[in-house]
């Protein structure tokens, strides 16, 4: 890739200490109104909203800026009822053989099992894929570093984004999911990271009563 250009930083502006708190302070309080929904409306998400979010997430720090994700945004009905029913009998081996009797345990308070029409319903299903390297041009190959990191933040960004926009996600993460890169056609060096659902929530949709972690309780200052 040779060497970068550098240029003066941009995009900063010098605030004062005041308006730096009440910045912190809104974004806060709006990410703490995000739940993850499980009953969504069919209602239609256009596709410039998807387009701007995957933007946003693509503004993620990467290793050695590789950026090594690919985002497969799926709205065909087709694609979906596939992905659903290939997922779900990866759920059925999961929740009836392989689940280890705590995880299970631990699922169930919120009520989850293998049936997931939220796959169908939902009007978007982002599929994200970490990319362990890339082929150049020539057909050699170049490894990617810290790639479950970098897709990480940028799965973070993707869906703080989503919630911004006023739209609802859930995260979902069949195991095994290689079915993705057979359905989706990507390439054997990206490995399907998870599943972003995406669109309004139904309006009989339910969460479950959760508090989370005070402050003292996550984080320390030296």
């Amino acid at each position: 890739m040779g060497e970068y250009e550098f240029r003066k930083l941009t995009g900063y502006s010098l605030r004062d200490d005041a308006e730096i708190a009440e910045r912190s302070r809104r974004f806060r309080e709006e990410l703490a109104t995000r739940r993850t929904v499980r009953d969504f409306s069919d209602r239609i998400v256009p596709g410039e909203v998807i387009e701007e979010c995957l933007r946003a997430a693509a503004s993620a720090p990467s290793g050695a800026n590789f950026q090594p994700w690919h985002f497969a945004a799926v709205s065909s009905a087709d694609v979906k009822h596939r992905i659903r029913l290939a997922a779900e009998a990866e759920e059925r081996e999961f929740y009836r053989g392989r689940a280890p009797a705590e995880w299970l345990d631990a699922l169930a308070p919120i009520g989850t099992d293998e049936h997931k029409p939220f796959l169908e319903i939902a009007p978007w299903l982002i599929v994200v894929f970490a990319q362990a390297y890339r082929v150049e041009p020539d057909g050699t190959t170049r490894k990617h570093y810290y790639v479950s990191e970098s897709v990480g933040i940028a799965t973070g960004f993707l869906i703080a984004a989503l919630h911004q926009a006023g739209l609802a996600t859930l995260t979902h993460t069949p195991s095994p999911m290689g079915f993705l890169n057979e359905i989706l056609g990507r390439p054997k060096e990206e490995r399907p990271y998870l599943v972003v659902v995406v669109g309004h929530p139904a309006d009989t949709a339910q969460v479950p009563v959760l508090s989370k972690k005070k402050l003292p309780d996550f984080a320390s200052f030296h």
